[in-house]
């Protein structure tokens, strides 16, 4: 039986275990190679979605079984590139700048749904996606000091993560989510693990316990992101999501020392809002277009 408040729970430990997560990434990245940290931590999540994949209905066999294989290894591949970007990002540009960035996510999806999807985006949604890439212009903050090219990173996190987003709306109109998570898992682990050997270094001995806590905690926040989409709708999931960067900032400041100029600030305030706004309302235009499917028999 779905519960909305414990679903809400599960969302808030979800996305708070990621903001630690991406903090244990940003400081083992600046300590080794972000392609060995992301390997290593493939390797757990591999594992995690081999075991749920037994657990589910049909077991491996079933969870094998997918109508689009090409697009599930191009999802596979997408988010095996992506984060190995993140971490460079984290300790490039920064934890709080890259996280700030990361949250037009949604504006991106909406504005590449038109050309690979075929939606319609309305004067609405073109408005919001307009006014959010203006707040990613005030995060960016250039200067008359000039532009830091390594911002570059986290933009690229951000389009990669719209492409793979597309990929899976794709995906799961014939593959189930079990299917899905799966590939996500096993695809990116084997690429991760043919690059990995390429960027091989010692890990010492005392950063061996971060390297668990980063396995552990995607683990833990993965499962408690599907326990929360088992209660909530994905348009109730998507505003929790930003806690991340809320949180990632904390972490940012207070951690890594690192500084929150009013631009980025600014500029968060506007991305999360516009990409609040752009969620709300194709759930708005969702729940129309489901109505009037429904009322079409009738008519």
């Amino acid at each position: 039986m779905k519960s909305t408040p414990i679903g809400y729970l599960f969302a808030l430990l979800a996305f708070a275990i990621f903001s630690v997560q991406d903090g244990v990434s940003k400081h083992l990245g600046s300590a080794y190679p972000p392609v060995l940290v992301a390997m290593i931590r493939y390797w757990a999540f591999a594992l995690f979605a081999v075991l749920l994949a037994m657990r589910g209905r049909g077991g491996l066999s079933a969870a094998i079984r997918t109508q689009r294989p090409w697009l599930q290894i191009l999802r596979g591949l997408l988010l095996a590139v992506q984060i190995p970007i993140a971490i460079t990002a984290f300790t490039r540009v920064g934890l709080a700048q890259s996280q700030a960035i990361f949250a037009s996510g949604p504006l991106i999806v909406a504005m590449l749904s038109v050309p690979i999807l075929g939606e319609k985006v309305g004067w609405r949604r073109w408005t919001a996606i307009v006014v959010g890439l203006c707040g990613v212009l005030l995060i960016l903050g250039p200067s008359t000091a000039g532009f830091n090219a390594l911002v570059v990173l986290p933009l690229l996190v951000a389009l990669i993560g719209a492409l793979y987003g597309l990929c899976t709306r794709l995906v799961s109109r014939v593959d189930g989510p079990t299917t899905s998570f799966f590939y996500i898992g096993a695809v990116g682990a084997v690429a991760l693990t043919i690059a990995g050997p390429f960027f091989w270094t010692e890990i010492s001995a005392s950063d061996w316990k971060w390297m668990i806590l980063l396995c552990l905690t995607g683990i833990t926040a993965h499962l408690l992101l599907i326990k929360a989409y088992d209660n909530l709708t994905a348009v109730a999931v998507q505003p929790i999501s930003y806690l991340q960067l809320v949180l990632g900032s904390i972490l940012a400041v207070s951690v890594f020392g690192e500084t929150l100029k009013p631009n980025m600030i600014v500029g968060s305030l506007i991305v999360v809002g516009a990409g609040l706004f752009t969620v709300w309302r194709e759930n708005v235009l969702a729940r129309r277009a489901a109505q009037a499917a429904q009322d079409a028999p009738a008519a």
